[in-house]
């Protein structure tokens, strides 16, 4: 018995010597880090969280509110609520990290930003040494420091040279313009292109950038991780043209096949430009000053170190406004109308309710019947059976249509109670069709822009939600015109349409 017994024990310490082997080798392969993540609700961190999550970093996001939690937390990131202007809740955050990334900026904030940024940073910087943090990503902004630097592009690079006072190793981005949707510098022009045909265009207008697509710029981001931590750097990062904004406009305008027409002025004038901004583009009036303001400067790259250093491969100017509308279009695909439009909420503003360049219109009704009930009329829409509410004015559209060289209605449909994708439905086209669930269809009538209806069915515990969504990307100030001057009958049609359809649902059942 004895014997057995001492075979037991020693079976299990070779077998507990395993595991420890395994487990160490386990930690040594393990190339993930420990990473900060701020400003994760912003335009970059947004898009460079799912970036580190899957090269497997463990991250942990700080943010100012406690409702940001939910649309961050998942898989491998962990949340933590706190401040920058509150060193306390930096030094709870920092514990345990070893890479932080440095994305915080408060350019819109009512006070001096100038001197909330140095606070901010000067924090930072202190309690990554308290938390013996190995290295801080930071992403400032391009501009000659002999030059007259605006106040935005001085404290951009102000906050690089506190962030070196820590006992970690800093690398720091400085980029200029920033093509990608959602950006501020494409949105303004964006903005200007598609609404004003003929620009005045001030002294900034013409000031020299050296422009870079959102992908690469994150793909710097993710890259400086495998380079191992040293001493301080500065990379200079953009693509490979040197171009106006003027010229950034006339390229956008190409790819969206408008004409636009500039006319030079010499004068720069940031406050009548920032109010100017704010009544034709999406940015608040404070925020287009400093903007504008910084325009003045150019903002050039002035060494190749990025270029030897990473293996990116950066964008022409017209291939990152190509990826940032091809990114727009997916992005918006996967949006699910019933999280923008608040539940319990669904008040709209006139002319519906505006998602970057689009212009959506949605609403809903419920029926107390199974999602297989309520998507059937859904699928068997058009052709013989109609469009359930104002059926001449439909034709009247589709004879229009016909009129300037359009499909019209007369292609009917191929089934009168199934579609596929691909299918013609009068002059829409199916472009996803998920069953039960989902009806995407995209115009093809001529209009200034491309246009979609969509259905979608959800239901829980035998109640279904019918969600009927209109939606319009126009193009030019004509697009803007021809969505908000048709408005009122599309409300009155589409009101009609998606009422009949729950009705005619009820009836079946």
């Amino acid at each position: 018995m004895k014997q057995f017994h001492l075979q037991d024990l020693a079976e299990n310490l070779v077998q507990a010597i395993r595991k420890i082997q395994q487990r160490q080798s386990k930690l040594e392969n393990d190339k993930s880090l420990r990473i900060l993540l701020t400003g994760a609700t912003g335009y970059v961190g947004g898009r460079l969280l799912p970036l580190l999550l899957e090269r497997g970093h463990r991250v942990r996001c700080l943010v100012r509110r406690s409702s940001s939690k939910r649309s961050l937390g998942g898989e491998g990131v962990d949340v933590a609520v706190g401040n920058a202007l509150d060193i306390g809740s930096l030094n709870q955050a920092l514990v345990g990290i070893e890479t932080a990334y440095y994305l915080i900026h408060s350019m819109a904030d009512n006070e001096d930003f100038e001197q909330t940024d140095r606070r901010a940073a000067e924090n930072f910087a202190k309690a990554c040494t308290e938390q013996n943090v190995k290295r801080i990503v930071y992403l400032g902004g391009l501009g000659d420091p002999s030059d007259d630097l605006s106040k935005h592009l001085r404290s951009r690079q102000e906050i690089g040279d506190i962030l070196r006072t820590s006992t970690a190793s800093v690398t720091e981005f400085q980029a200029s313009i920033i093509i990608g949707s959602g950006s501020l510098s494409f949105e303004m022009i964006r903005a200007l292109v598609e609404r004003l045909p003929l620009m005045i265009c001030p002294k900034w207008v013409r000031v020299l950038a050296q422009p870079i697509s959102i992908e690469d710029m994150l793909g710097y981001l993710v890259e400086v991780l495998e380079h191992p931590v040293g001493q301080s750097e500065l990379y200079e990062i953009g693509g490979p043209e040197q171009v106006s904004y003027g010229q950034i406009m006339q390229r956008y305008a190409k790819q969206r096949n408008l004409r636009r027409f500039m006319i030079p002025v010499p004068l720069l004038t940031p406050y009548l430009s920032s109010l100017w901004l704010g009544l034709v583009t999406p940015l608040y009036s404070r925020v287009g000053r400093k903007l504008v303001d910084s325009l003045r400067n150019p903002t050039l790259v002035g060494n190749k170190k990025a270029q030897d250093s990473f293996s990116i491969v950066p964008r022409t100017v017209d291939q990152a406004i190509a990826r940032a509308l091809v990114h727009e279009d997916n992005e918006f695909a996967q949006t699910r109308w019933s999280d923008a439009f608040s539940a319990g909420s669904e008040e709209k503003s006139w002319g519906g309710v505006r998602f970057g360049s689009r212009l959506v219109d949605s609403r809903t009704r419920t029926v107390n019947l199974p999602a297989e009930q309520a998507f059937a009329p859904i699928r068997r829409i058009g052709g013989q059976t109609g469009w359930y509410y104002g059926n001449w004015l439909w034709k009247v559209r589709g004879f229009l249509d016909l009129l300037v060289g359009g499909v019209g209605v007369r292609r009917g449909r191929r089934d009168p109670n199934y579609v596929r994708a691909g299918d013609t439905v009068d002059f829409w086209r199916v472009e996803q069709i998920v069953e039960n669930k989902i009806l995407r269809l995209a115009a093809e009538m001529k209009v200034p822009g491309r246009a979609w209806l969509e259905f979608e069915v959800t239901e829980i515990d035998g109640v279904s939600t019918v969600r009927q969504t209109a939606i319009f990307d126009p193009v030019g100030l004509f697009g803007i015109v021809y969505w908000y001057s048709l408005f009122p009958l599309h409300e009155f049609v589409f009101s009609g349409m998606l009422r009949n359809i729950c009705k005619t649902a009820q009836k079946a059942s």
